[in-house]
């Protein structure tokens, strides 16, 4: 199963000289999604590795693997239908409210397998579901703490790269929020939830949010 259309393969040195020229633009421009995915493609082939085997050990992110769902609006259109204290419901709101489309996020190009590209594409996909669950906006703040809480959780350097960005762009006020704030946070609920890429969040749509949220671990961000 193809993620995402053609992948490209590169050696040691053209993967050295795409995640430099992503990581420069996307610094330039965060708004570029596609290179921020490519700067973590290029830079995070052990973290997806580790990803997939403790994906491998869990029977829920088993299942993930052997059916491979996305999350396109073809699949989890069935959300909006979702009764107002649901999951489903709250995503729905999420992505409504922000006239986001399940469907934006860029290809895989750069994984060197099936496996790795799906587990890539994967993370690509529920981010918008970890927003939703951890309650955190989608401004500069809110997109720098919730890729503080990714890297505890998968240790990709996009990650720790994007909060370097983003924080750069921060005023000073936002900058003493985020660090005496969000960042401690971010980092107790990091630990504290479980394995995030081991939930078949699709599955769990019609479940209380509030209920989800205590099953997985998750503490929703502090308001700001």
């Amino acid at each position: 199963m193809m993620i995402g259309g053609t992948r490209v393969r590169l050696n040691v040195w053209q993967q050295a000289v795409v995640a430099m020229g992503s990581a420069i633009g996307a610094l330039m421009d965060p708004r570029r999604a596609d290179l921020i995915a490519a700067l973590g493609e290029t830079t995070g082939k052990p973290a997806f590795e580790r990803v997939l085997e403790i994906m491998k050990k869990s029977p829920e992110g088993h299942a993930i693997l052997l059916e491979r769902p996305r999350v396109i609006s073809a699949r989890v259109g069935h959300a909006w239908d979702t009764p107002a204290n649901t999951f489903g419901a709250a995503y729905a709101k999420f992505m409504g409210s922000r006239n986001f489309s399940p469907d934006d996020r860029p290809p895989v190009r750069f994984m060197e397998t099936d496996e790795l590209a799906y587990v890539a594409m994967r993370a690509r996909e529920v981010h918008d579901f970890w927003h939703t669950l951890f309650n955190l906006p989608t401004n500069l703040i809110g997109e720098s703490t919730l890729k503080v809480i990714e890297f505890e959780q998968m240790l990709l350097p996009m990650c720790l790269l994007s909060v370097i960005g983003g924080t750069a762009r921060f005023s000073e006020k936002q900058r003493a929020l985020f660090f005496q704030h969000y960042f401690p946070w971010a980092t107790r609920a990091g630990i504290r939830c479980t394995d995030l890429m081991c939930i078949y969040y699709e599955k769990h749509f019609h479940e209380d949010l509030d209920d989800v949220r205590r099953k997985w671990g998750i503490v929703p961000a502090p308001p700001q």
